[in-house]
């Protein structure tokens, strides 16, 4: 097994794309639930209890600003996911071993890149 010998420039990598997936879901759970603006729709009443649900308030969709930021952190997602995938150090495995190292990789750089409890990066 390739250990922790990782190259420097392959954990840094992974390590930024653990951050990237992190910073964009936690804007999409930020955004309004429709990228354009749209009409809600009212929820099911209860016929016993009235209580309302699965109703949905109108969405005034996403900011120019808005729809940048979640397209910039795809396009470094999927930039730093080929970089790290066709990186040459995957070469020197069999395809089994290079899925152990692989996830062993995910595993080591994914404490480096989750940041203390309650804090997050702003995208």
């Amino acid at each position: 097994m390739a250990g922790t010998d990782f190259p420097d420039d392959l954990r840094a990598a992974q390590t930024r794309l653990h951050r990237a997936t992190a910073e964009l879901a936690a804007l999409c759970r930020k955004l309004p639930w429709s990228v354009e603006p749209l009409p809600g729709r009212p929820g099911t009443t209860h016929p016993h209890t009235g209580h309302v649900t699965a109703g949905r308030a109108d969405s005034p969709g996403w900011t120019e600003e808005e729809k940048r930021a979640v397209a910039r952190l795809r396009t470094e997602c999927v930039e730093l996911s080929l970089l790290i995938s066709t990186h040459g150090y995957w070469y020197r495995f069999e395809a089994e071993e290079r899925v152990r190292a692989r996830s062993e990789l995910k595993d080591v750089t994914r404490r480096a890149a989750t940041p203390p409890h309650g804090i997050t990066e702003a995208a």
